[in-house]
């Protein structure tokens, strides 16, 4: 995954608490380092493989390999544990993390130094076991929901969305189906930590990896040494209301835009932030009753809008886009591969472990009557975007139901997590790192950040936000109360 597509439950039965009860040290496995995969080899990092169960309730039946990567702490003196990491989505490959964290986000070196930092694909993803719907690009080419101007492209949706969810439960790999979830995720995290020989471990996850790491310290709180979150998508994962947030993050980062668009007149788009939003109604109408001869329609325009978001950077070529669409002239040619602005086609492997997530966390609503009533309350409530983001997707038509409840986060466990939010997120709303913080009660405390964007400590320049999430990873202190930067 790029980290851009980054772009998400413990009240569990006796039995299940038995599973999940952790590996006595003379069952845990070690990890075998050796050189990387060529697609994650970076300069000082290490690769392994650790076999699981597939079926954490079957701990001696068929298990599966997770890719683990290590970048050791440079110095032995001041090195205090492991980092486990999460680059989110779900879906993310996680290998290569640990070196873009060194190399291309700079991560100070003190923290480097305090800890092995670890990487891991995820079970069903990349380099561990993978899982595969042979999906086409044209048939699930997003993972946010197309924008639905009426019933009738909720139903067009949903037939969609059923051929996908139909694919996913027919593949090669569909015997692992049920068990690619975020609490089977987090307890071979534990068995990770078990492998290296660690009490505790801390843990640094973004955007969907916020939803990992809480559920891993929800199952394992003393195995928790310190859990740094960022990005937060909320207590319930990626379920079918994170999903209906979509509307209300891109509501609280388009003026972040349309600032943008009025300071630059030449875009011709406004010279107010009112000017740009009425441009933004303007096209999305325009273009739903005669698309752009490149064949961008009102669905596409919404969408690609919402894409562009994630940071500042991208503001420039989107306002480009909107100028040729609503002049008429030819779309800016696309970033060639190999460029930085380039965007990765989104793989199966991506998408299929995606929804294998998120579809199995939680019991998504099945009837499309449901979404269509949605879609109408929130192209009301959100009229910006809210019809995309209350639209069907295959979870809906998922050929399993969950293995288990939802872990429920609560406020059983040490007061050991931090939660860095930036307060116009269009990903990962404000609102749920809110109610994640709240779930969590005195166990956390929120930093917001004010800026736009997704993604916080270390992507963006707010001094204070980085400056209290660094010291936390190395003294474990955190502020008294939560903290506006």
């Amino acid at each position: 995954m790029s980290l851009r597509k980054t772009l998400l439950p413990v009240l569990v039965t006796a039995l299940a608490a038995s599973l999940v009860a952790g590996v006595p040290a003379a069952m845990a496995e070690t990890l075998s380092w050796g050189d990387c995969p060529a697609d994650a080899a970076r300069p000082g990092l290490q690769c392994a493989t650790l076999d699981v169960p597939l079926d954490y309730r079957d701990p001696g039946g068929r298990t599966i390999e997770v890719a683990v990567s290590r970048l050791a702490s440079a110095d032995p003196e001041k090195r205090r544990g492991v980092l486990l990491t999460n680059t989110g989505g779900p879906g993310g490959e996680g290998l290569i993390f640990p070196a873009i964290l060194r190399d291309n986000l700079k991560i100070p070196r003190e923290v480097l130094d305090s800890y092995d930092v670890i990487g891991m694909d995820p079970r069903g993803v990349g380099h561990s076991t993978p899982v595969t719907c042979d999906l086409k690009p044209e048939q699930w080419f997003t993972n946010i929901p197309l924008y639905a101007r009426n019933p009738a492209d909720v139903a067009a949706q949903a037939e969609q969305a059923k051929a996908a969810a139909a694919q996913c439960g027919a593949s090669a790999t569909a015997p692992m189906l049920p068990h690619i979830t975020t609490a089977n995720t987090a307890r071979d995290l534990d068995r990770v930590r078990a492998a290296l020989g660690e009490s505790t471990v801390s843990y640094f996850g973004i955007s969907y990896g916020t939803y990992l790491g809480s559920v891993y310290t929800t199952l394992f709180p003393h195995r928790s040494d310190r859990i740094l979150i960022d990005s937060a998508t909320g207590p319930g994962g990626w379920d079918a209301g994170f999903t209906r947030m979509f509307g209300e993050g891109f509501e609280d980062r388009f003026p972040d835009f349309a600032k943008f668009a009025a300071a630059h007149p030449e875009y011709g788009l406004g010279t107010t932030p009112e000017q740009v939003t009425a441009k933004y109604f303007e096209l999305g109408a325009r273009l739903d009753a005669t698309p752009s001869p490149e064949g961008v329609n009102g669905q596409v325009f919404r969408h690609g809008t919402f894409a562009r978001f994630y940071y500042d950077s991208e503001f420039p070529g989107l306002a480009a886009i909107w100028q040729a669409l609503d002049t008429g002239k030819p779309l800016p040619p696309a970033p060639q591969p190999g460029t930085a602005e380039a965007a990765a086609p989104v793989a199966d492997n991506y998408l299929a472990s995606q929804l294998h997530v998120i579809c199995n966390d939680s019991d998504w609503p099945e009837s499309v009557g449901h979404y269509q009533r949605n879609v109408a309350i929130d192209r009301f409530r959100h009229p910006m975007f809210g019809a995309a983001a209350a639209n069907v997707t295959p979870c809906a038509f998922w050929p399993s139901e969950p293995a288990e409840p939802p872990v429920k986060i609560g406020d059983d466990g040490p007061s050991n997590v931090l939660i860095v939010q930036n307060l116009r997120d269009p990903a990962t709303p404000l609102a749920g790192a809110k109610k994640l913080r709240r779930a969590f009660g005195d166990r956390a405390r929120l930093v917001t950040a004010d800026q736009g964007g997704h993604l916080a400590y270390l992507y963006l320049d707010n001094r204070c936000a980085n400056d209290i999430a660094t010291n936390f990873l190395l003294t474990g202190q955190r502020p008294a109360h939560d903290r506006a930067c």
